[in-house]
């Protein structure tokens, strides 16, 4: 399995059956070990009662100072066994919950970064190639001599373009499964080609569709209105003939589809009179790259992108337009919220159980709150901001255990330790300040407790046996 599918690696994940089988084998080991503990209380308590059976004052005694001392055990030993019951499934739920949360958020980072790092629509600018005879020297050996001999060879160069005025029209698709968009390019470019040169006159004008497409269609290289055909399939180069000074227009032009980007690639060349305007009919969009654009206009249905440059400009990046996904920040957040929930639940129930008291009916109905509260965060914020989300959780919250006290006293003192067990603790999970409020929520958890047990100032009534 992927690690991404794998969530957080260590947790356990209850959607996971080879780990599922390993619970319930702990589980029910864990069963006969308490049921054989049991069994040897209840031996242990039948020799001590065999050895005290000549006494029976000794035994009344004996076992009745058992019997409250075992009443209050059992009391004490229901409440633990019930928090015990509450925690240990919450804790293998949040842990699951964690991993479903990572790997949703890795998902989500893999869209974005394939949006702005995957494939991708890449049109590199024409070139205009001539081969050129210049003399070379060399050196051969004729009849025990060393001789230098005067020659000429072919080597290719290449044109500068004179001009260039690219206007290339972009919509997406997004509804395309297995991939995050799909570009669609209606391109149109005019170059310029002046003859510089006073003894070729022979060329080759190389333009090749872009880079990355996944279907091209009516591609056209057009000679001052003429087209061009080409000579052999996949070969976009194309022979022409230009005399000394003259000048002449090439236009290419295509509609493809491809990757969430498209950029142009001057490959090393310099430009010259170079304009290009990119149109982009969805939204949100940017620039790539670090070249920042001349001009960008935003109307109702489109945004319109535009590189102007005069003379000899240099451009070693590719430029061009991307759609702009939102960074994804604060990841992570969740899934540590969701491994520190048991903790954060013993926290509140502590301070409840020091404050009010507390019966194991009121303690189940609490811990279904708290954990059906932040199961509530965990996929509220996926919507909207994480702390409003809790924010309005947190009312409904409070408002639920304004109903464990009995008096108007009990239920403020709930507030209290709401407020300090489970609202501050939560919240600052969610800020990037963490420990400041984590420390605030302990100073006042810590303050509440004195003021409840060592001052009396707020006092409350004692729980009945």
């Amino acid at each position: 399995m992927p690690p991404s599918v794998q969530g957080v690696p260590g947790l356990p994940d209850l959607t996971h059956p080879v780990e599922l089988v390993q619970f319930g084998t702990q589980a029910l080991q864990g069963s006969l070990l308490l049921v054989f503990l049991v069994i040897a209380l209840g031996i242990a308590i039948a020799l001590m009662s065999f050895s005290l059976g000549r006494n029976k004052s000794e035994q009344l005694i004996f076992f009745g100072q058992w019997a409250l001392h075992y009443s209050q055990l059992l009391r004490g030993l229901q409440h633990l066994a019930l928090i015990l019951v509450l925690v240990v499934p919450g804790f293998f739920l949040c842990s699951t919950l964690s991993n479903r949360y990572h790997h949703w958020e890795q998902a989500k980072v893999t869209q974005v970064t394939e949006s702005v790092a995957g494939d991708k629509l890449e049109q590199i600018a024409p070139q205009v190639r001539y081969i050129a005879q210049e003399p070379y020297t060399y050196t051969t050996q004729v009849k025990d001599k060393i001789v230098q001999v005067n020659s000429t060879q072919k080597v290719t160069r290449f044109l500068t373009l004179a001009g260039s005025q690219i206007q290339v029209k972009l919509n997406q698709s997004v509804d395309v499964k297995g991939r995050s968009a799909i570009y669609g390019v209606d391109y149109t470019a005019d170059y310029k080609v002046v003859n510089k040169l006073t003894d070729i006159n022979s060329f080759f004008f190389e333009a090749p569709p872009p880079n990355g497409y996944s279907l091209l269609e009516s591609y056209k290289v057009e000679r001052d209105k003429t087209r061009l055909q080409q000579t052999n399939p996949g070969d976009y180069g194309f022979p022409f003939r230009l005399q000394s000074g003259e000048e002449t227009t090439f236009r290419v032009t295509y509609r493809a589809q491809g990757g969430p980007r498209w950029v142009y690639s001057a490959g090393g060349q310099l430009l010259s009179n170079f304009r290009l305007l990119a149109i982009a009919s969805f939204s949100p969009v940017d620039f790539a790259s670090g070249v920042i654009p001349n001009e960008i206009k935003v109307d109702d249905s489109s945004t319109q992108f535009t590189w102007k440059f005069e003379d000899n400009v240099s451009v070693k990046n590719p430029f061009g337009v991307f759609t702009n996904s939102q960074p994804i920040a604060k990841t992570g957040i969740f899934p540590r919220l969701l491994l520190l929930t048991p903790a954060l639940f013993l926290w509140w129930i502590l301070l409840l159980y020091l404050s009010l008291p507390m019966s194991l009916k009121n303690v189940a109905i609490a811990a279904g709150i708290f954990f059906a509260c932040l199961l509530t965060l965990t996929y509220l914020g996926r919507l909207i901001n994480a702390q409003l989300a809790w924010g309005m959780i947190s009312l409904i919250l409070l408002a639920l255990t304004y109903g464990l006290g009995s008096t108007r006293q009990a239920s403020l003192a709930a507030i209290v330790c709401t407020i300090a067990g489970a609202v501050l603790p939560v919240f600052g999970l969610l800020v990037p300040f963490s420990g400041l409020t984590l420390s605030l929520a302990g100073l006042l958890s810590a303050v509440w407790l004195a003021v409840r047990h060592w001052y009396s100032w707020y006092g409350l009534p004692s729980e009945k046996p």
